[in-house]
């Protein structure tokens, strides 16, 4: 009898994972080296992500590489992507936020948010689509706001929101040449980006009753990033405590 859980492995596979060195991306790049995939981690910071790629190395006893990129920067996700022939998996976690009313927000926020949160998503895509031909998955980090507002916080939902719609529309492009492309959307995790005032906010609209752990969300992307999933693309799956189903 076959293995069921054979076709979670990610064995001789290469995973990039953009803002891969802290958070909810470490998390993923934990969970898909721990399925045996060689990684390239990014992060603005060199550095950061250097060292990042060591620990899982350490970890996991896979190959991984840090890579200092700016997913806003054309010539800086061009310069990534050429040098891999070949991406079995993709995942576009690299984003930021600004908090705000929206008489407070500037143009400059919400560009910063676009530019990093959608466009980069976009621009990390086209770039490794030809090495994801022939049977490549993305996996595109949005978030459950993309299906429930969230005040103050406008230039966000619109990215997240923007990255599920971006997300069918290359679902559908992609698919002749073998490339599935679903969209990962966490609900409230214990990150930095969330803050203490918005844990206690929220707390009481999460049915489980508690805030996500990041190694939590592991799980789920593996899933889109693996065989497991392998009739599934253009899906956006939730994972947030029951909040959007309230």
């Amino acid at each position: 009898m076959a293995d069921p859980l054979a076709a979670f492995r990610l064995d001789g596979q290469l995973a990039v994972i953009t803002g891969g060195a802290g958070g909810l991306g470490r998390a993923i790049a934990e969970a898909l080296a721990a399925a045996g995939a060689a990684l390239v981690v990014t992060s603005r910071d060199g550095a950061r992500a250097e060292a990042a790629a060591a620990a899982l190395a350490a970890a996991h006893g896979v190959a991984a590489t840090g890579v200092a990129l700016d997913v806003t920067d054309p010539a800086s996700v061009t310069a990534v992507f050429a040098g891999l022939t070949r991406v079995d998996v993709l995942v576009n976690n690299a984003g930021t936020t600004r908090r705000g009313p929206l008489a407070a927000l500037t143009a400059d926020d919400w560009d910063a948010v676009l530019d990093t949160n959608l466009r980069g998503a976009w621009l990390c895509t086209r770039a490794a689509a030809p090495a994801l031909a022939g049977g490549g998955r993305v996996v595109n980090v949005a978030s459950m706001f993309a299906a429930v507002g969230l005040p103050a916080r406008s230039p966000y939902v619109a990215s997240k929101g923007g990255l599920v719609a971006l997300t069918r529309a290359l679902a559908i492009e992609l698919a002749p040449s073998g490339v599935r492309v679903n969209a990962l959307c966490p609900g409230p995790f214990a990150t930095a980006m969330a803050d203490a005032a918005a844990r206690a906010d929220m707390l009481a609209a999460i049915p489980l009753g508690r805030w996500g752990q990041p190694a939590e969300l592991g799980p789920a992307a593996l899933f889109l990033a693996s065989a497991a999933s392998s009739y599934v693309t253009g899906a956006a799956l939730t994972v947030d405590g029951g909040y959007t189903a309230r």
